[in-house]
């Protein structure tokens, strides 16, 4: 009956368990697992369908965050094909952004691409074609580097599919030309000179981010009342007061669920429980009072629970999730923010996993959009070519336990802005 009125008992027992939550989470302190939550349904649209305009493709043959399914890594380095390189074709294919964001990533490749802002990640190729190393060697380094080095972070281009042989001998043919320094056109095109991006823009102006519009929308729907005849201000009057902190210390284990609830989930399922409404995580209704929420509780150390058993152990499944190797490209989250931290893929800064979560929900200006914590895990695993997860999904909770541990101590500042 979550769409429709509620019956008279039913209304009757909701209204006494928001008045019991009422009384509770006014206090300093209040645990959301306390608090109504429905349990039965899905709190995220079901199917799950991926964004319009996120890239569409068949990547059911590769790791997710809840099953294992890419191929092994080769055990012997695989003989060279008999083919026939060409080095200009080589040239044009470590500057295909279309298939995985490009050598030049992660690599400084000399003429490469008008080396326009390269990365640092890998190692400067720009002199690889006086290393003396084979043609099997530089084949299999594109191939799939981990025969060379299980714990690389160069994906395996050719082992799953991305470049095809001649391709990959192509590649070779070009990679034997480098035999020079790169020259940059400007010091940003040198990943090692390019000055580290600093935020400067107030993220609590609103004419700066205007994700902040959003906190009128939740208020709005704070005073809404919903198909049980109930708003959110019917027991929480004064959220100012009742909800100082409350968004730092999410997530929690929560165990009518058997899983970590966060902010977002939470909303959903308690207003199910108590209001009716149903406001399905990453609808713009969840989003504003999310953004709400963790608005109140701006200042306040993030300090999430990690005593129980069940959170360290969700803590433990959330570290491994963040060390799985995903998708297509076969990146796994410490690849990206452990490996390669501090280092530029393509124009990118790769930031540690610490300073990650503070600012979430946050406003992605080259969207013009608000994204909480659980798109921006979806959109990492689409980047790399993997299949994303609901985002009530179970392994998102662990892992979102897993960071927000990380980043304990660090003051919210919601909404964020990034680009």
């Amino acid at each position: 009956m979550r769409r429709g009125v509620m019956g008279t008992g039913a209304a009757l027992a909701a209204l006494a368990a928001v008045a019991a939550w009422g009384l509770a989470a006014a206090a300093p302190g209040a645990q959301p697992s306390k608090a109504p939550i429905d349990v039965k349904g899905d709190a995220a649209a079901r199917p799950w369908k991926r964004y319009p305009g996120w890239p569409t493709r068949d990547e059911s043959k590769f790791n997710t965050l809840a099953k294992l399914s890419s191929p092994p890594a080769p055990k012997q380095p695989r003989p060279v094909p008999a083919l026939t390189g060409d080095p200009a074709h080589g040239e044009k294919l470590v500057a295909d952004r279309n298939r995985g964001g490009s050598c030049l990533a992660c690599h400084v490749m000399g003429p490469a691409g008008g080396a326009n802002l390269p990365g640092n990640v890998g190692p400067d190729l720009s002199e690889i074609g006086n290393a003396g190393l084979t043609d099997e060697q530089l084949f299999n380094f594109i191939y799939d580097a981990r025969v060379y080095n299980p714990d690389t972070v160069m994906p395996p281009w050719g082992s799953h599919g991305l470049f095809s042989d001649q391709e990959i001998m192509d590649m070779v043919a070009f990679l034997k030309t480098l035999k020079a320094p790169a020259v940059f056109k400007t010091p940003l095109d040198d990943p090692d000179k390019r000055p580290v991006p600093v935020e400067k823009r107030d993220n609590l102006d609103p004419m700066e981010n205007p994700a902040l519009w959003a906190i009128d929308k939740a208020k709005a729907l704070w005073k809404a009342r919903g198909p049980t005849g109930f708003a959110c201000a019917t027991c929480h009057s004064n959220p100012e007061d009742s909800f100082k902190t409350w968004a730092a210390t999410m997530p929690k284990w929560e165990p009518r669920l058997d899983k970590v609830l966060g902010v977002e989930e939470f909303v959903t399922r308690h207003a199910r429980a108590t209001t009716g409404f149903d406001w399905l995580m990453e609808t713009d209704e969840n989003r504003a009072m999310s953004v709400y929420l963790h608005n109140l509780a701006n200042g306040a150390p993030i300090a999430v629970d990690t005593s129980s058993p069940q959170a360290q152990a969700a803590i433990a499944r959330g570290k491994e999730l963040a060390n799985r190797k995903l998708g297509q490209l076969n990146f796994a989250c410490t690849d990206c923010h452990g490996k390669a931290a501090n280092r530029w893929i393509r124009g990118q800064w790769l930031g540690e996993p610490r300073g990650q979560y503070d600012h979430f929900p946050t406003w992605r200006t080259s969207l013009q959009a608000i994204w909480d914590i659980r798109q921006r895990f979806q959109w990492c695993q689409v980047n790399i070519r993997a299949d994303e997860l609901p985002p009530d999904a179970k392994e998102y909770g662990d892992l979102e336990l897993y960071l927000a541990s990380l980043n304990q101590g660090l003051k919210e500042s919601v909404p964020g802005i990034r680009h």
